[in-house]
Formats: C-alpha cells, structure tokens, sequence
C-alpha cells in the first residue's frame, strides 16, 4: 500500500492526498511535520534529506517534493489518465505550470500564510504581510487572464497543474485579505468546489 507521511493542514500534502484521492488509490497516511515531529529523525531524513512533507513511501521507494510525488503517482499508478498527459506538448504546459506554483506562487503566498494563519497577531510584519499579498495577486492575475479562455488551466479538464494551485486557491479566497478582482480565477475555483476529492482535502479551514 501506499504510505504519504506530512499532516493534512500542510498544502502540499493536500495534493498529494487530492491526487489519491481522485484517483481511487487507498493509502496510509502517517502524521509528520509540524507539532507530530519526526521528520527531524535518521530515518525520516534518510527518506527525505530536507526533513519537510510530504513524503511517499512505495513498496520500498521513498519520494519527496510534491510535485514530483503527482507526476509519479500518475506514471507509476495510472498511466494514461488525463491529470497528466502523454502528448508532449500536453504533458509541457502541464509541467511549465506545476513549476511556475513553485517558483513563483510559493514564496508570497506563504508569507501572507504564514503571517495570517500562523502567526499571533502582535507578532505579525504587517509590511510583510501587504507585499506578500500584492505580489501573490499579481501572480493570480496571470491566472485570471489564462482562465478566461479555458475552464482549466491546462486545458478541458483538471490536471496536476489544477491541483497545485487549488490547494492555494481556497486558502487565497478565504484568507481576510483585500483580493484584485479575478472572476475567471473565481469561477475555476467554484469548478474545484463541485469536486468532492477537492472539498475533502484542500477545501478547509486554514490552520
């Protein structure tokens, strides 16, 4: 069976359990990281040298990085599906968006995360905060503007590029922040909402 190690209020973890979830694959999932711990241990490190989560086990193979867990999952588990298509050209955008999450959505989203959900408000950098917030708009209204022709990021249907910015989506729509008008990016985000595999992992409370 499939083991995923990291705790369900980490966002990249809620992909990885959106993915299995979509996919009908079962799995075991061991809380790890944050107030559970373990991933500071040898063992853990050995399977995850950053010591973050998520981590999958498969019959004896270790994997870190969310995305790269979405990408194999769909190699090694449902070959051929549509979150992750062959044709190169579909499979390339699908890549470019998994890795414009990381390198460019990360960064200031995290930090009006982190500011907001976890941190007291007395010890808050308000400053932070604010550019966190206006940069993260600018890279959602790149996504605006790609959703205003498409139902989907990549294309007709949901893929791992949906997956990777939805986790982030719910939590950009509900945090107390003042949001740039987006209505294509609200209207993908109601399409996420119609998903129950999305509504069971990604669609929570921020915590």
């Amino acid at each position: 069976m499939l083991r995923v190690w990291g705790r369900t209020n980490s966002s990249n973890v809620m992909k990885v359990l959106w993915l299995l979830d979509e996919l009908g694959l079962a799995v075991e999932r061991i809380d790890a990281g944050g107030a559970f711990g373990r991933t500071g241990t040898a063992e853990y490190r050995a399977m995850n040298p950053l010591g973050l989560v998520p981590t999958l086990e498969d019959d004896g193979f270790a994997l870190f990085e969310s995305n790269a867990i979405l990408r194999y999952l769909c190699n090694a588990h449902a070959p051929g599906n549509s979150f992750y298509p062959a044709e190169p050209r579909a499979r390339g955008t699908v890549d470019a968006w998994l890795d414009f999450q990381q390198t460019a959505l990360n960064r200031p989203q995290s930090v009006v995360f982190a500011g907001l959900v976890r941190t007291p408000p007395e010890q808050r950098d308000n400053e932070a905060i604010s550019a966190g917030v206006t940069e993260a708009g600018r890279i959602w209204g790149i996504l605006d503007t790609r959703l205003e022709s498409r139902p989907f990021i990549a294309g007709d249907g949901l893929t791992l590029a949906d997956i990777a910015f939805g986790v982030h989506a719910h939590r950009w729509f509900v945090m107390p922040i003042a949001r740039p008008d987006s209505p294509h990016l609200h209207a993908w985000y109601e399409r996420l909402l119609a998903r129950p595999a999305y509504r069971r992992h990604a669609a929570v409370t921020p915590s």
